[in-house]
């Protein structure tokens, strides 16, 4: 395993994700504004993330092998979160700044936050289906600033959407 590629990918993706968590900061103070050029960083920021993190995960030096059935809970996990990811990007079709009504069907009948589960899922199994445990360490501290996005964003959806307590109440998550 190349050491170097392992750094550069660790130091990225926590670059990456302080960013992330400064730019959530800056958009619920309402210092920042979701537009085309936010979500072009933010995009590319998220890009650089999970490709550093797949990095990471797969180079880590600290490699331990795990019985069978932990790898193949990771790539389920990996999959699952996949699967949420993308079902919640196919009916809200964007990933930033959505305008439109409360989403409450498909996916989001069931799960409010698709999205961050599917990178909460990535975080948990991708390392386990490597071996990595300096990548599952480091996937908890991630998986905390996801519930702090998640939590941001709870706030701003209980401000626009007067039906969004109730529809906490009936979903998970």
């Amino acid at each position: 395993m190349d050491q170097n590629l392992f750094f550069v990918s660790a130091i990225v993706c926590l670059i990456t994700h302080i960013l992330r968590l400064v730019y959530e900061i800056l958009k619920h103070r309402e210092i920042m504004k979701a537009g085309k050029l936010s979500f072009f960083i933010m995009f590319t920021n998220m890009v650089l993330l999970w490709v550093s993190w797949f990095i990471l995960c797969s180079s880590d030096i600290y490699r331990i092998d795990l019985p069978a059935v932990l790898n193949y809970l990771g790539i389920f996990l990996s999959c699952l979160g996949l699967f949420a990811f993308i079902s919640g990007l196919l009916i809200i079709k964007t990933l930033e700044s959505y305008d439109g009504d409360l989403i409450t069907t498909g996916i989001y009948s069931k799960i409010r936050h698709p999205m961050y589960l599917g990178f909460i899922l990535w975080s948990i199994g991708f390392p386990l289906f490597f071996g990595a445990p300096f990548a599952l360490l480091l996937g908890l501290l991630f998986i905390m600033n996801i519930l702090f996005w998640r939590q941001l964003e709870e706030i701003e959806l209980e401000k626009r959407f007067p039906s969004y307590r109730e529809y906490k109440r009936t979903t998970w998550f």
